[in-house]
């Protein structure tokens, strides 16, 4: 399984990478546009996602900021926003090679914000569950930017694996 992780570690930071570099290229009156998406806009959602990794990471390390808020605007700029997404996709990545098996495995507890109450299950069930909320929100930034005239970009997970994520596999 930890291979498993590494493989959605390394193609989580390279999708964010791809969907930033064209996210990157709108003005910034289409990048805070609402468009009716949960999160409103790219903006509102870019930071969604860095907000819940934040908070996700402090509950698996007990370290770093986590806000008390899924849609908390941690960054106002794009570029100071990139910036702390990249860092997080490394530090992500640390996290996962950090592990082993048996933790992957072992029980995890922490209290949901949207109903603080404890929760218990795998470890390894929260890892899917980020990195498949990284890709359902990402999804939704990809018909954002194409509904604003941008390309649409691939960010499947086969693609990755079959040219950038090859020597991971």
């Amino acid at each position: 399984m930890l291979d498993h992780y590494r493989m959605f570690a390394a193609y989580n930071a390279w999708a964010n990478r791809v969907l930033y570099e064209e996210v990157g290229k709108l003005d910034d009156a289409a990048y805070r546009r609402d468009l009716g998406a949960f999160f409103g806009s790219l903006h509102g959602t870019l930071n969604h996602l860095l907000a819940a990794d934040r908070i996700w990471m402090r509950r698996f390390t007990g370290e770093g900021d986590a806000p008390v808020s899924l849609d908390a605007i941690l960054h106002e700029d794009f570029a100071s926003l990139r910036a702390a997404r990249q860092a997080e996709d490394a530090r992500m990545a640390a996290f996962i090679d950090s592990l082993t098996e048996e933790r992957i495995r072992g029980d995890f507890t922490y209290s949901p914000l949207t109903r603080p109450a404890a929760v218990t299950h795998s470890l390894g069930t929260a890892l899917t569950h980020v990195f498949n909320h990284q890709t359902h929100h990402r999804g939704q930034c990809h018909a954002m930017l194409t509904a604003l005239g941008g390309p649409s970009v691939t960010l499947d997970l086969i693609h990755f694996a079959r040219n950038e994520g090859k020597n991971l596999l």
